[in-house]
């Protein structure tokens, strides 16, 4: 029988904070087939989220499906904004939630990886800010701006450059993206809109460039609309989601486990010829030009 194997492979997922997300869903999609996980976590939430794991928070979202719980080798602080240490700004690396926690930079992140596992087969990016989210692209400051394409973009490429050299040859690379970025979405605003069509321009370029540097796949998932807490921050998620029940040929909204199921596929063997992609897990919406619950319709 056809299956995805992935023992003996590792994976560094970077952005998971919680068991409501993307990223945690394909944690443990991967861990059924057998991968190790390590984990990014957002330096502010480290103690949040250590503190969940080791007093039985998510003990039952940990569940796999052979009775035994997700377990993660190592979880790193991710700062994913910063490359090095020396683009810290001072007032960060002052915070408190900053402060004691060291090594949350991409450069020392990956060096550290290398120094306790030498190598990864997997990256998955699951990262993803804007702070003026909510504001039309108009009223969108330039700081704002760049800050989105920043955490959302950039950080995608900035991690395969610093981790493709320890990753194994014929490893893949993948990160999450949403219609927004080739759609109009009012109120995904902020720059995040940019900052998807961004990564999405970017996979192709890398998947080229990587490819030929590091012999790894890079590939894209274009998820549908979720209410995972970072979703929520949106403002108008729940509408979406409503919408893309009503309007998408399959009339229901994605769950994780689809889009973590393809992420299993994208990264393993059964996938070796595919790289430069997106692809499309919302129930068929990418592929809808009109609301068919529109009154212009009825």
């Amino acid at each position: 029988m056809l299956s995805i194997d992935l023992r003996g492979k590792r994976a560094f997922i970077a952005g998971i904070g919680d068991e409501r997300g993307f990223g945690w869903a394909i944690a443990k999609a991967l861990a059924e087939a057998g991968c190790e996980i390590l984990v990014g976590t957002w330096t502010p939430m480290l103690q949040i989220f250590t503190m969940g794991l080791n007093t039985g928070k998510f003990d039952e979202a940990r569940k796999l499906k052979s009775g035994q719980l997700l377990s993660f080798s190592k979880i790193y602080p991710l700062d994913a904004s910063f490359d090095t240490p020396e683009d810290v700004p001072s007032d960060i690396k002052e915070n408190r939630r900053y402060k004691d926690v060291g090594g949350y930079t991409i450069s020392e992140v990956a060096e550290a990886i290398q120094k306790d596992f030498g190598t990864i087969d997997i990256f998955i990016h699951s990262l993803a800010n804007a702070p003026e989210v909510q504001k039309p692209l108009l009223d969108t400051s330039r700081k704002g701006y760049l800050a989105a394409m920043s955490s959302s973009a950039y950080s995608f490429v900035s991690l395969v450059s610093h981790l493709g050299p320890i990753m194994s040859k014929g490893g893949a690379a993948l990160s999450l993206t949403y219609i927004a970025s080739e759609t109009v979405i009012p109120g995904y605003g902020g720059g995040m809109s940019s900052a998807k069509a961004a990564l999405e321009s970017d996979t192709r370029t890398l998947a080229f460039e990587a490819a030929r540097r590091f012999g790894i796949r890079v590939n894209v998932i274009s998820a549908g609309a979720y209410g995972s807490r970072a979703a929520k921050a949106i403002g108008f998620i729940d509408k979406m989601i409503e919408y893309s029940i009503r309007n998408s040929p399959l009339q229901r909204q994605v769950n994780t486990e689809e889009v973590a199921n393809t992420a299993a596929f994208l990264t393993s063997s059964l996938a070796s010829g595919i790289t430069g992609t997106i692809l499309y897990v919302d129930c068929g919406m990418h592929a809808m030009g009109v609301a068919l619950d529109s009154p212009a319709l009825q």
